[in-house]
């Protein structure tokens, strides 16, 4: 291959639209052959000398928000390059937030900036004249995202996307649905969901499309406990094949987990790091009657399966109303035709009536959009004002075209004056637009500023379908005029509050911030209109579950409750702007921008680029979400060519973002002996800690973020009888449950995300990682170096023994460089010394070996006699090392530590 790395990248950025579904990498086509005997066959999974090593899913869910992170390792087995992809459909309404490839130990991650700079890119490599490579593409509910890379002969590509959203309650539970389409069987397949939910888990269920009871049974774990839900997917090479000696795969669909939350208390506050999440959703209320209106386009443009399927629809809809509901049927093409043109209750007789209108309308015309729709306002109207019984009923405008305004008033921003003058917020208004072939976003904005949303319906076989599941979501109105009101002086930045009406089935979502020292004045007062009655609530933080939650999730609690603030802020300001121009548009797309790029979310205004990968001009590849409506598989331009290289390192082997290394030693080395630097005192105290090999120690430990650095102990491999074993750091483990962050060191390998099937690294490689504020740089043969945002930084060495050595197996050293903006409740056997103590030395005097003299050290109240000796610091020079003078604290540490050296035991290495 060309070029220092040995590789070339050949890239394909499918850019996509902005709303739905769920997400898996299909790569390849199966051809493989199978071989041996009959009794055991070794199946050629490969395809083209591709191998997929690994493909997995996984879902953390915290109080209705997800995190999803995708990674997919794939082999190239052959004597020469070869081209592979990853290719993922991920939802419409979820925000990527991280992604990155290693391919040959090279490691290039996204880095997400404002459009403007993509654009330009983009921009410049059009004008000279280059085949820009620019893709979009729409499904129904999920956007496509493609990249394509080619890779060295004997050599691996580990992929790893990472995406965000708040899932929305339809129909009584919370789907997470993951498509599933790997085009080859894979050697470890695995789709992770796991699930708290405060509230208390109620039901968990999970089905894959493509599996049979029987199969689905065997290879679905699912378990549920109180607040927690887990569900592994994860079939053997065998159950994935389509039939028992074919080398295809039968993983073709959609894995579905759907779950719901109890509902045993009117509403539930998560209050978190100044953040609230307030989730409503009343149950045992009694269905309000109804006000419906159907106005139906029905213009030439309809003619043959959409005009039969909204017939059908229809005829279904009509079937499932109530008595006590009243409805009218509007249709429009040139001219707007009316069942009654007024509202009639839903008796048998009238129902059987409407059925026949119904079958006989035929299409034809057309498109009077804007009258159809202003008499179907005014059939509603009328009757809230002429009919007292009818005035508390809720009331519903649903309109169905596939078309644009041709006939009548055709100007868009006139009709949407027109609409929002007749309904003046009375009523909501659900647009569906039936097919492509229409202005989507003008539907939308409609909608928007009538209460209400909208939806696209696809031109399937199971359109039908598609118009019932809407109806259903809105079919049994329990609540009008919903507000949700908090204290003034208490509440910030509050998402949208106020609703229309609430639906049997969903969940109305407010976040928002608490002023400061507020949390004590903090509630929710809920006013709404029920059927016959006036609805009224008080909700109340209740602050000993709260604690009792935080003591359980952490900062992976008050994370996540951030973050679904951010996301739900970003997802109103979008919709908000669409509806604006101007000034006020502009103000609102700089709110968007900066959220965007606090919260590191890929989103209209924001681009993810490629770091490190560059094509021939040194361009970069981007990762845009466009507007929802964009044209499907539009091909802008044929792949394009980009040469993969990676940063060098610095002339010191440490990151760029090393800040470099302080004057102050702490860390822990050799066998294992602890440093601890002392800044006000420029003096260092050390000590050792004598445990069994196996046992994990807590080096670090944040409670106020949950970040954690642990170590396991090895033995020395040539111990004699009755000899002292020494013991070694044989394993790293570094974690941020916020972000779901794990990094495990050991002397043979350096592995991103190990409980996801992350890319594993060798200590031969030069790579930086980037994810969630946490970069990683592996300098070749030399150390690693972590850094976690703005607030420290730390070092990994490696001893490599040789032969000879009294060291029998090769070992880690552990340094932290940079402490200072750690949080002041930061402690582990390293981390309780990350701020400033006080200790004095006296009464020094000769010890039993005259080369170590002793001391008595005063801490904390306490008198210690330590011992002056030598210690070796490896953090400048991880092959020598640097002698330091230190004061020993014998007993593994005792009276130096807080507690006992055993309260440091931990049972996991993450």
């Amino acid at each position: 291959m060309d070029g220092a790395m040995g590789l070339r990248g050949l890239l394909c950025v499918y850019l996509v639209s902005l709303l739905a579904l769920q997400a898996m990498p299909a790569l390849g086509l199966a051809t493989g052959r199978s071989k041996g005997s009959e009794k055991q066959q070794a199946l050629d999974t490969t395809v083209n000398g591709v191998l997929i090593r690994s493909l997995k899913v996984n879902c953390k869910v915290t109080s209705r928000f997800a995190h999803y992170v995708i990674t997919s390792q794939v082999v190239n087995t052959a004597d020469e390059a070869r081209e592979v992809a990853f290719d993922v459909e991920i939802p419409k309404t979820a925000f990527i937030s991280d992604f990155a490839i290693t391919a040959d130990g090279n490691a290039f991650v996204g880095d997400i900036k404002d459009k403007v700079t993509a654009w330009k890119q983009y921009r410049k490599a059009a004008i000279s004249g280059e085949n820009a490579g620019l893709v979009r593409a729409s499904g129904r509910n999920m956007e496509q995202f493609t990249i394509h890379i080619t890779v060295g002969p004997r050599s691996k590509a580990t992929f790893q996307l990472t995406y965000e959203e708040v899932l929305k309650r339809r129909l009584t539970q919370y789907n997470i649905i993951i498509k599933v389409k790997p085009k080859q069987l894979v050697h470890h397949f695995e789709i992770d969901v796991d699930i708290f939910e405060p509230q208390g888990i109620s039901k968990l269920d999970a089905q894959a499309s493509f599996l049979t009871k029987e199969m689905a049974a065997q290879t679905i774990k699912k378990s549920l406990s109180g607040k927690k839900g887990h569900v592994l997917f994860r079939p053997t090479v065998g159950q994935q094949q389509s039939c028992p000696t074919c080398s295809t795969s039968l993983l073709n669909g959609d894995f579905k987990v759907t779950y719901d939350v109890n509902r045993d208390k009117v509403c539930d506050l998560l209050v978190a790091n100044n953040y609230f999440a307030h989730f409503f959703a009343p149950q045992n209320l009694t269905n309000m009657n109804k006000n419906l209106v159907f106005v139906i386009d029905i213009s030439g443009s309809m003619e043959g399966q959409k005009v039969k399927q909204t017939k059908e629809a229809l005829l279904k809809i009509l079937g499932d109303m109530r008595p006590e509901d009243y409805f009218d049927l509007v249709l429009f093409g040139s001219q707007v035709q009316l069942w009654r043109g007024s509202l009639a209750q839903a008796s048998e007789a009238n129902l059987q009536a409407a059925r026949g209108f119904v079958k006989r309308f035929s299409v034809a015309g057309a498109t009077n959009l804007n009258g159809g729709l202003l008499r179907g306002i005014e059939i509603l109207n009328e009757a809230q004002d002429s009919m007292p019984e009818l005035s508390n009923h809720a009331s519903l405008l649903i309109m169905l075209t596939d078309g644009e305004p041709t006939e009548g008033e055709t100007d868009r921003s006139q009709i949407l004056k027109n609409i929002r003058n007749a309904i003046r917020g009375r009523f909501p208004l659900y647009n569906l637009g039936f097919g492509h072939d229409l202005d989507y976003n003008f539907l939308e904005v409609m909608s928007m500023e009538n209460s209400g949303w909208a939806q696209r319906i696809y031109e399937d076989h199971d359109a039908t379908q598609q118009l019932q599941g809407f109806y259903n979501q809105v079919a049994n109105p329990l609540l009008m005029d919903v507000e949700l009101q908090y204290p003034r002086d208490t509440v910030l930045a509050l998402t949208q509050h106020r609703h229309k009406q609430y639906y049997d089935g969903s969940e109305i979502v407010v976040a928002g911030r608490v002023a400061d020292h507020k949390l004590s004045s903090f509630k929710a007062d809920v006013r709404a209109h029920g059927e016959g009655q006036e609805f009224k609530t008080t909700c109340l933080v209740d602050e000993e579950e709260m604690k009792k939650l935080l003591q359980e999730r952490g900062h992976m609690l008050e994370n996540h409750v951030e973050r679904l603030w951010a996301y739900l802020t970003i997802q109103e300001l979008l919709a908000k702007r669409m509806k604006m121009d101007g000034e006020e548009r502009a103000n609102l797309s700089s709110q968007v921008l900066k959220m965007s790029l606090d919260y590191q979310f890929v989103t209209p205004l924001t681009s993810m680029t490629i770091r490190g990968m560059a094509d021939q001009d040194g361009l970069e590849p981007t990762i845009d979400k466009s507007p929802e409506d964009s044209q499907p598989l539009e091909m802008v331009g044929p792949r394009r060519t980009f040469v993969l290289s990676a940063a060098q390192p610095s002339p010191t082997g440490h990151s760029p973002i090393d800040p470099g290394l302080p004057n102050r030693v702490t860390g822990v080395d050799t066998d294992p002996h602890f440093i601890i630097h002392t800044p006000k005192k420029e003096d260092v105290l050390c000590f050792n800690i004598n445990e069994e090999p196996g046992v994990i120690l807590s080096l670090v430990q944040d409670p106020d973020t949950g970040f954690s650095v642990n170590g396991q102990l090895i033995g020395n491999k040539a111990r004699s009888l009755g000899q002292h074993e020494g013991t070694y750091l044989g394993r790293l483990g570094i974690a941020n449950p916020a972000t779901g962050f794990q990094l495990e060191v050991t002397p043979q390998n350096i592995t991103l995300n190990p409980s996801w099937g992350g890319p594993v690294f060798s200590w031969r490689d030069q790579a930086t990682l980037r994810q969630d504020g946490m970069v990683v740089t592996i300098n070749k043969k030399r150390n690693v170096v972590v850094a976690v945002d703005d607030r420290a930084t730390f070092e990994i060495v490696l001893h490599r023994t040789w032969k000879g050595s009294a060291v029998h197996q090769d070992f880690l050293g552990f340094y932290v460089l940079d402490s200072h903006r750690m949080s002041a409740r930061t402690h582990g056997l390293l981390g309780q010394f990350s701020h400033p103590f006080d200790f004095e030395v006296t009464d020094l005097r000769p010890g039993s070996d005259p080369t170590k003299p002793e001391a008595t050290l005063v801490m904390k109240n306490r008198w210690l006699t330590v011992t002056r000796g030598l210690q070796k610091d490896y953090s400048k020079d991880p092959r020598h090392g640097a002698e330091v003078s230190c004061w020993f604290v014998h007993n593994n540490g005792a009276g130096l530590i807080d507690g006992v050296h055993t309260d440091y035991i931990v049972p996991d290495i993450f």
